[in-house]
C-alpha cells in the first residue's frame, strides 16, 4: 500500500497538470475567439452514416438543417444496406423531400448492399462538394451553432481535422447512462480541451469529427477494419513531424448529443469492440509507425505512455496486484486497500469534474444534477478496467477485431491481415 499511492500520484499527476493548464488556456483562448468575427464559410458536407436507426435519422438531419451557420451545408444520409433497412432509407427520402431551407441541400445515397461503416464514410466522401466534411451518426442530435463553432478552427490551414464534443442524451434512462454521463463530461470536454491546447488529442470520435476534405483523400479517407476514428486519428499524427505546424483541436463547444447503452449488456458489448481495437491498432496494424520520426518526440511520448500504457498495460496491472494481494495479504488489509484505492478514484473524478464544471461546461446547472453519482464512479470504472481486460485476451487470443458489428465478415475478410 505504502508504494501504491506514490506510484499512482507519479503516473497521474503529469497528466493532472496537462489537462488543468490545457483548460486555463483554453478558456483563454475562447475569450480572445469570441471578440474577433470570423468572415471563413466554406461548403460543409455533413456525411450521416446510417444503417438501422430508423426515426430517428429525422432528428439528425432536422438538427442539421436548423444550424446558424450562414454558408451553404450539404447533408448526405448514406443507407448503408438500404434493401434490409428499408425503414431507415424510406426516413431519409421522406426528410429531401420535405425539408426545405435556404442553402441546405439534402442528398440520400443508397448503398443496397451492406459494407459497412468504413465503406458508408467513404462513400459520402466521394460524393462530398464541400471543402469541410463533417462526420455524424444518424442516431445524434447537435446544438444549432455546431457548425459555426467547428469551421472557424479551420481558418487556420495547419488544422487538417477537429474533433467535435459529445453528451450523452439519455442521461436519466439508467444507472449505466448516468455513469455514461459523467465518463464524457470528463474525459471529452474535460480530458479532450486541456490536451487539445498541447495538440496532444488522442482520438476524434466516430460519431462526430470535422476534415478538410482534401487532406482527407489525401492519406485515403477511412480505412477497413474496425475502430476507424483512432485508426484515422493515428494516421494524421503520423505527419506530425514531417509537418510541425499540423494540429487537430477539439471543438469544445460545438456539441453532438447521442443516446449511451442503458442497459449492462448492450454496454459491455460495445467496451468490449471498443478496448479490443486498442489492442488490434496499438500492437498489430500501426505499431511500426510509433517512432518520433513519424509522430515527434511530444505525441511518441505521450502516446506511449496514456496510449500504450494507460490503455492496454494499466488494466492488467491494476487487475493482477488486486487479484495477488487478495490471495496474498488476510482480508483486513484488503478492505484497508480497497478503501484507499476507491478514495484516490474518487477524488480523482471528483477533481476533474469539478474542473470540467466550473471551467468548461456550457450546460453547468445540468451537469450540477450529476454531483451525487459520483461516488459510484469508481465501482462503474473499476468494473469497466475488468471488462477492458477481458477484451484484450479476446483480442489477443481470437482476433476479435475481425467479428466487429461495424462491417459484415465478408468485408472484415478481405482486409489486409495484421
Amino acid at each position: 500500500m505504502m508504494m501504491f499511492v506514490p506510484m499512482y500520484l507519479a503516473y497521474e499527476m503529469p497528466l493532472f497538470v496537462l489537462i488543468t493548464l490545457g483548460v486555463i488556456k483554453w478558456r483563454r483562448a475562447n475569450a480572445k475567439l469570441l471578440k474577433k468575427p470570423s468572415h471563413y464559410f466554406p461548403k460543409v458536407s455533413c456525411i450521416i452514416t446510417c444503417y438501422a436507426e430508423g426515426d430517428a435519422v429525422k432528428t439528425t438531419i432536422e438538427s442539421l438543417v436548423e444550424q446558424t451557420y450562414p454558408g451553404e451545408v450539404e447533408i448526405i444520409a448514406v443507407v448503408d444496406g438500404a434493401v434490409q433497412n428499408k425503414h431507415t432509407y424510406a426516413v431519409a427520402n421522406f426528410c429531401m423531400k420535405t425539408i426545405k431551407r435556404t442553402k441546405r441541400h439534402i442528398r440520400v445515397l443508397p448503398k443496397w448492399q451492406r459494407g459497412g461503416r468504413v465503406s458508408t464514410l467513404n462513400a459520402g466522401l466521394d460524393a462530398a462538394k464541400g471543402d469541410i466534411v463533417v462526420n455524424v451518426d444518424a442516431d445524434t442530435s447537435f446544438d444549432n451553432d455546431m457548425l459555426c463553432r467547428i469551421v472557424r478552427l479551420f481558418e487556420d490551414p495547419n488544422v487538417p481535422a477537429v474533433g467535435g464534443a459529445l453528451r450523452v442524451r439519455n442521461v436519466t434512462s439508467s444507472i449505466w447512462t448516468r455513469m455514461q454521463a459523467i465518463e464524457y463530461l470528463v474525459s471529452m470536454q474535460g480530458g479532450k480541451t486541456g490536451l487539445a491546447q498541447w495538440n496532444l488529442i488522442n482520438n476524434i470520435s466516430g460519431a462526430f469529427g470535422a476534415f478538410r476534405k482534401d487532406f482527407l483523400k489525401q492519406i485515403g479517407g477511412w480505412d477497413t477494419h474496425t475502430a476507424e476514428d483512432l485508426d484515422l486519428t493515428i494516421r494524421i499524427k503520423q505527419y506530425f513531424k514531417r509537418h510541425p505546424n499540423l494540429k487537430i483541436p477539439y471543438a469544445t463547444l460545438a456539441i453532438g448529443h447521442t443516446d449511451a447503452p442503458d442497459d449492462f449488456k448492450t454496454l459491455l458489448w460495445q467496451r468490449l469492440r471498443w478496448d479490443g481495437d486498442l489492442l488490434f491498432l496499438y500492437f498489430r496494424k500501426h505499431w511500426p509507425a510509433f517512432s518520433p520520426k513519424l509522430l515527434g518526440w511530444k505525441s511518441f511520448l505521450f502516446t506511449l505512455l496514456y496510449g500504450f500504457l494507460q490503455n492496454v498495460m494499466l488494466p492488467f496491472v491494476v487487475l493482477v496486484y488486486l487479484i495477488v494481494t487478495m490471495i496474498i495479504y488476510p482480508w483486513q488489509f484488503i478492505v484497508s486497500l480497497s478503501l484507499v484505492i476507491f478514495t484516490l478514484y474518487f477524488f480523482t473524478i471528483a477533481y476533474f469534474y469539478t474542473l470540467v464544471l466550473l471551467g468548461v461546461s456550457e450546460r453547468p446547472k445540468q451537469d450540477l444534477k450529476l454531483a451525487v453519482w459520483l461516488p459510484l464512479y469508481p465501482i462503474y470504472s473499476m468494473i469497466m478496467r475488468t471488462i477492458c481486460c477481458f477484451a484484450l485476451l479476446n483480442e489477443l487470443v481470437r482476433r476479435s477485431h475481425e467479428e466487429s458489428s461495424m462491417a459484415p465478415w465478408w468485408v472484415l475478410k478481405k482486409g489486409q491481415k495484421f
